[in-house]
């Protein structure tokens, strides 16, 4: 059996990661107020947060990236690196991990539902955009 050469493109990492920081602006910035009341908040409490919003943005983009690096390194390694199997990919590492850790959560902390749908959705969509970028892109690097 041959093993696959993975080959990780940090542009088109950075560029998926960007998008799905993009999307996440937009994602939470229309549902706002219904997350917040989900989670127990309102804009008082966030208000309360904005000592912090730039490690939160830090951390958000870094993490979103490191996604990014682990759906290209999964498409790469399982197959045909194309924008559609990117998407799939991004999808079904989303079922398998997030969104049963994100069940398993919110069943246990009794959390609400409607919080639960909205970050599942999200990262649905966003990890569904990262896979089409990071697997469309086909230029790549060094391998490591």
């Amino acid at each position: 059996m041959e093993t696959k050469r993975v080959r990780l493109y940090f542009p088109a990492i950075a560029a998926a990661a960007v998008a799905c920081f993009v999307f996440e602006a937009v994602w939470y910035g229309s549902l706002l107020d219904v997350w917040l009341k989900g989670n127990g908040h309102d804009r008082a409490w966030l208000e309360s947060t904005k000592g912090i919003v730039g490690l939160q943005w830090a951390a958000a983009l870094l993490a979103e990236a490191v996604i990014a690096a682990c759906i290209s390194w999964v498409t790469q390694g399982t197959g045909t690196q194309t924008a559609g199997r990117g998407m799939w990919v991004g999808a079904l590492l989303w079922l398998g991990l997030v969104f049963t850790t994100s069940a398993v959560r919110v069943v246990f902390v009794l959390g609400s539902y409607q919080a639960f749908a909205i970050d599942a959705g999200f990262w649905l969509i966003g990890m569904a955009i990262m896979g089409a970028i990071v697997g469309g892109w086909k230029k790549r690097a060094a391998a490591l």
